[in-house]
């Protein structure tokens, strides 16, 4: 039985996180998710979240994930995700037009990507929601 899990969380810029740790939360299209050290094999569908990592040491990190996918299996945890940012790293401003502009796309009588402009939506929210965590 294993202690930790090997995450590697990619983005198609660049690998954000590897490394390994002790649990990861985040939330697929069915719900929230706690991925635990030998957790039965899994491939998932992403929402846009914060995801919490606990790290080998007990520490707690969030980040926001954005729509991607998960896939768990006996040797690494793996998430390929659209976008992966620390808190630090967002920049609020840019949010909060994001989450303006989507909630006019969905207003609107007009034929937009309804599922399209909820998932900006969901994005924008997140990413708000990460940037105040501390």
């Amino acid at each position: 039985m294993s202690k930790f899990i090997k995450l590697i969380v990619r983005t198609p810029q660049k690998t954000f996180y590897n490394g390994e740790i002790k649990e990861l939360m985040t939330e697929t299209i069915e719900g929230r998710r706690s991925i635990l050290p030998d957790h039965a094999p899994l491939i998932a569908i992403l929402r846009p979240n914060i995801t919490t990592i606990i790290g080998v040491n007990g520490e707690e990190k969030n980040f926001f994930c954005s729509s991607g996918v998960l896939r768990v299996n006996k040797d690494e945890t793996v998430i390929l995700c659209d976008a992966a940012e620390w808190p630090s790293e967002i920049d609020e401003e840019r949010a909060e037009n994001s989450l303006e502009r989507a909630k006019q796309r969905l207003t609107k009588e007009e034929r937009i990507d309804k599922e399209r402009a909820e998932l900006a939506l969901k994005r924008a929210i997140n990413r708000i929601r990460a940037s105040k965590i501390k």
